[in-house]
């Protein structure tokens, strides 16, 4: 602990410093030289720029120009290109469904010749069957009209040896069956 004797010692404060006028760019006996500095900096700026950066900048905007041009100009003859390779495509794409036209119509036609000729053959034929068969029909209609007159000369045959015990000759008995069936 301290004792209330050390406790009387006196603080000073230093003295104040001596004014110097203010901010420094505002104090008006140091202008001319921010006067010339400001001259030979800006002179230097102004140099610089004209000679280094200006140069600089405009070849970059100059190339940037150029590449933006010359891909324009690509863009155009690729456009160009692709609008000629449609009229191409539909140049080829019409030729070859005329084509296609013309070779359905073609299949068409040959299909419906055969077809024809087709149908010809099997009426043809179908006509030769029906023509063959009637001749049978008509053969066997002949056949069974003499199976039938001959079975029915032998019935009478039988019936009259039969029924009067006699014998009748084969020519009787069909002059018989001939006379009563109208023919």
């Amino acid at each position: 602990m301290l004792d209330a004797g050390t406790m009387n010692a006196t603080t000073t404060q230093p003295a104040p410093a001596k004014a110097t006028g203010g901010f420094p760019p505002f104090d008006q006996t140091t202008f001319p030289s921010q006067l010339f500095w400001l001259v030979v900096t800006f002179a230097f700026l102004f140099v610089v720029m004209w000679r280094v950066a200006g140069p600089r900048i405009n070849s970059v905007i100059t190339t940037r120009r150029d590449k933006i041009n010359s891909d324009i100009a690509a863009a155009q003859q690729n456009r160009n290109d692709a609008e000629a390779a449609s009229a191409a495509y539909q140049t080829a794409l019409a030729g070859a469904r005329a084509r296609a036209n013309v070779l359905a119509d073609e299949n068409r036609k040959r299909v419906a010749d055969e077809i024809t000729k087709a149908k010809a053959d099997a009426d043809a034929q179908a006509h030769e069957a029906t023509a063959k068969a009637e001749t049978r029909i008509q053969a066997m209609r002949v056949d069974a009209k003499v199976s039938v007159m001959k079975a029915a000369q032998d019935a009478a045959i039988v019936i009259v040896a039969r029924l009067t015990g006699d014998t009748v000759s084969d020519a009787d008995a069909e002059a018989a069956v001939k006379s009563a069936s109208g023919g």
